[in-house]
């Protein structure tokens, strides 16, 4: 029999060296100007942690090391920032006063200060805007009746090619006739323009800027910076020195500066989660609400999803394949949908569900006012979303439970329920408890079905910080980050590093569960 040898494929041109070196080079000046950006902002340990991850990279794809290194290098470059750096950031945040109040650097916090400008109006001058052919002129007055005492060249206002500074003169010496002055329509219509300008008086003092349509006056810096590192206010003289506990500027009566700046604070955030009386009722009882709302879930999803799988395992039942497609349907429609279909189906004054119990109790329950009710709501949205997954997985489970158990079982004498108590539940548990300890967690972070039904209403009476009774930790923590709380960014990163220890638990529990199955199983 003779082979068949198929000719190889041509390969491309090969890319000459000196085209290699010079990618290379493009590349690691590239990554340089990257690590050199992000210094200059004075992020050094990022910067510090991406020039590291840049050599490698290039020590990994640039010399003769193991290939299984360039194969290992991307996903280890992605978790490390994708998941351990965001990680390792929101921990950090936990330990600080970060906020939308103290978004800032010391630095960048007094600069924001010193730039601050207030104009003078007891030296304010009356401006009026003339017409000089084609192009204008500024003229300013001491008092709306007085002469004019000073001109400026002419301005085209209509290009806005302007100087950075426009120099006066005096009238005679502008050789320019004072007449009727613009109306307040054409002065408006430049006002973009005339913002923009800085008149510079002859006797050489400081500018003058805009400060309304008829007037120029000088502006003065409302702070003045000080050797230590505080500021002064210019009009009264009082000091205002960084208070590097509270991370804002203070004086000596406590009053405080905005913006203030960021500042370590230690262990304070987590004490006020659990040594703040007023805070920690709360934050108690959203935690065990979080605890109970996964677990009833877990409870009742594997419930009707296990009753279900057993139910449409029974031969003798018609129609098992419509009834089966039937009862998926609620895992194939998309959550957000389901959920806000849910959301009307229980509006109180015009939801069907109420619509119902109306005519058929006379009652209307207040889904979304009502605490309980409120929670009982979210429990059933959340079992119609999770029950198809665990009848899927109990279906087949059901599948792989040896017959003769059930065979021997009838001989017994023993009935449905027998069957199911002694053999069916135990043979589906066990396979099954990692799965559940999976859907624990999830639905412990379940913040869309929160945010979509009832964004965590009714909120808790006289609390420092708004906080929902159907709150679940992660959408509380939603609320004190971006909503209703002052942008605490702190506090928000110590619960979601909280959060994330509760998970992580988790996770280990469910790996040494699924560790325990597989042993049990060989």
């Amino acid at each position: 029999m003779n082979s068949v040898v198929l000719p190889r494929p041509a390969a491309g041109p090969a890319l000459p060296a000196w085209g290699r070196w010079l990618l290379t080079a493009a590349a690691a000046l590239a990554a340089l100007y990257l690590v050199f950006t992000v210094v200059a902002t004075g992020q050094y340990l990022l910067g510090l942690g991406l020039l590291v991850l840049f050599a490698s990279a290039f020590v990994i794809y640039g010399t003769n090391v193991s290939f299984a290194y360039r194969y290992l290098f991307p996903g280890v470059a992605g978790m490390l920032l994708f998941v351990a750096f965001p990680l390792l950031y929101t921990a950090q945040l936990g330990f600080t006063n970060y906020s939308s109040s103290n978004l800032l650097t010391e630095e960048r916090s007094r600069d924001y200060l010193l730039k601050q400008t207030a104009h003078d109006e007891d030296q304010a001058l009356i401006s009026e805007l003339h017409a000089d052919g084609q192009e204008f002129r500024l003229v300013l007055r001491r008092t709306a009746d007085g002469a004019p005492a000073y001109v400026s060249g002419p301005l085209a206002l209509r290009t806005a090619k302007l100087p950075p500074v426009i120099s006066m003169k005096a009238p005679a010496e502008a050789s320019f006739a004072v007449g009727q002055a613009l109306g307040l329509k054409d002065v408006l219509e430049h006002r973009t323009v005339l913002r923009q300008l800085a008149l510079q008086l002859p006797d050489g003092g400081p500018p003058l800027h805009y400060v309304g349509v008829r007037a120029f006056a000088p502006r003065q810096p409302v702070w003045t910076a000080n050797p230590d590192g505080s500021v002064t206010e210019t009009a009264t003289g009082t000091r205002y020195a960084p208070n590097r506990d509270t991370g804002f500027f203070e004086n000596a009566a406590g009053e405080r500066l905005q913006p203030g700046f960021k500042v370590a604070v230690g262990w304070k955030n987590y004490a006020r989660l659990f040594g703040d009386a007023d805070f920690r009722g709360p934050f108690v009882s959203i935690f065990i609400w979080t605890v109970v709302f996964a677990l009833l879930t877990v409870v009742f999803t594997t419930a009707v999803g296990m009753g279900l799988a057993v139910l449409l395992n029974w031969e003798g039942l018609r129609y098992r394949t419509t009834y089966r497609t039937l009862l998926f349907l609620p895992y194939a429609v998309p959550g957000f949908i389901s959920i806000l279909v849910f959301k009307g189906l229980f509006n109180q004054n015009f939801g069907e569900i109420n619509a119902i119990l109306d005519a058929l109790f006379g009652i209307k329950p207040a889904w979304f006012a009502d605490p309980f009710l409120a929670k009982s709501m979210i429990l059933i949205v959340n079992t119609w979303l999770g029950y198809p997954y665990i009848m899927l997985i109990c279906a087949g489970l059901l599948k792989a439970i040896p017959a003769d158990l059930y065979e021997a079982s009838a001989l017994a004498g023993a009935g449905p329920l027998t069957n199911f108590f002694k053999i069916t539940a135990p043979q589906i548990v066990k396979p099954l408890m990692p799965l559940l300890v999976s859907a624990f967690a999830f639905n412990f972070n379940n913040f869309v079905l929160i945010a979509l039904l009832t964004d965590g209403r009714p909120d808790f009476l006289n609390t420092k910080l708004p906080a929902g009774q159907t709150d679940i930790l992660v959408s509380y923590t939603y609320r004190i980050a971006f909503r209703d709380s002052g942008q605490d960014f702190g506090l928000a990163a110590a619960i979601s590093t909280l959060i994330f220890v509760l998970v992580a638990v988790l996770s280990i529990i469910n790996l040494r569960l699924t560790r325990a199955n597989a042993s049990g199983a060989r």
